[in-house]
């Protein structure tokens, strides 16, 4: 990781969002939205980005059931990217199976592949793939437990409830990276934090509502629960994701993304029982302390600053389209965030935070 008291990445993640265009009503094809990814990747690798994300989802409205094989196409057409899920959801997949399609990307970019592990937000795997909700933790921890296993040996020894045995088989192909990276992903729920810790494994905060430094005391729970498994919690990463979009101008930006946010806030929100998604309470989270990084470069860069000095995160994601938004758009963003939200962050950073 370098040295992580001034290192600082930043990326973008997505959920590869094919929803319909709140003007025009048309739906963008899975197959043009996968296109558009690997489009993305490359641009995010030549203007200097650290890390691009895609999370695993099986709805009508998201493309990226296999972020993995996303991610492989791009690495082949990329040098420095780091290529992650964001998230695995691990519950109901099958480790082994996770294990060997981030170790054969991470064969494919030459050691740039991550796996972040969550339970995800949304349920629809787990009837899809034969799991019961009522075993929503529990195959959390044993699936977790396996994929560390296998990371740790290339011959694996292991026992649980909801899988069968594996009785001293390898596991092929091995990452070039030792250990594969392996990151949890939380929504804020305390004991996930007190989990990677404890695991020592870096930890992701997705923070999607209300006021980033509100995490402040996730962040000290994941710090001394590291510390007391005798980890350094001071070398573990920390990385956060929020929605938000940069523009030329911070109004330009705050009109362009509201739409399709707003109609697919609305979709989640009916879903979960929320209060339908109002331009008072976007223009509320756009604030410097609010969840929402919108705004032109010099905001948005300034609210990464303060995320930095508020939770120590040593890795921003930007989740850049929450419902569908035109493919050039989300070009521009990319590029103003490597080649201007970036620089300055970093510039900032290395004069408030000298190496020591």
């Amino acid at each position: 990781m370098g040295d992580s008291t001034i290192n600082m990445e930043i990326g973008i993640s997505t959920f590869l969002e094919a929803t319909p265009d709140p003007a025009t009503g048309e739906v963008i094809s899975h197959a043009e939205r996968l296109r558009h990814a690997v489009e993305e990747i490359v641009l995010a690798d030549q203007v200097g980005l650290d890390v691009y994300g895609i999370g695993e989802h099986h709805r009508p409205d998201y493309a990226g059931a296999s972020p993995a094989v996303v991610l492989a196409a791009a690495a082949a057409m990329t040098k420095r990217i780091r290529l992650t899920s964001a998230v695995t959801v691990l519950s109901s997949d099958d480790p082994v199976r996770v294990y060997q399609a981030f170790s054969t990307l991470d064969g494919i970019s030459n050691g740039r592949a991550e796996i972040m592990a969550g339970r995800g937000s949304f349920i629809e795997s787990f009837p899809l793939f034969g799991y019961s909700l009522d075993d929503y933790d529990e195959l959390f921890e044993e699936k977790l437990e396996l994929l560390l296993a296998i990371r740790s040996s290339e011959k694996v020894t292991w026992r649980g409830g909801h899988r069968p045995a594996i009785r001293n088989m390898g596991v092929y192909p091995r990452s070039v990276q030792n250990p594969l990276p392996v990151w949890i992903a939380s929504g804020g729920n305390p004991e996930s934090a007190v989990r990677a810790g404890m695991l020592g494994l870096p930890i992701a905060f997705a923070i999607i509502g209300g006021m980033p430094e509100k995490f402040a005391p996730l962040v000290e729970l994941y710090k001394k629960a590291a510390a007391q498994a005798g980890h350094d919690p001071d070398s573990l990463p920390i990385a956060t994701h929020s929605h938000g979009f940069v523009g030329e101008t911070t109004e330009q930006a705050a009109d362009l993304f509201f739409p399709s946010t707003q109609a697919q806030m609305n979709v989640i929100g009916r879903e979960r029982g929320w209060p339908p998604y109002s331009r008072a309470a976007f223009d509320a989270a756009r604030s410097l302390q609010g969840a929402l990084y919108v705004g032109d470069p010099e905001f948005v860069a300034e609210k990464i600053i303060l995320l930095r000095k508020n939770l120590g995160v040593t890795r921003f994601f930007l989740h850049v389209n929450v419902g569908t938004m035109p493919h050039r758009e989300i070009l521009r963003t990319i590029e103003l965030l490597g080649t201007k939200v970036a620089p300055m962050v970093r510039k900032e950073l290395a004069r408030m935070e000298p190496e020591e």
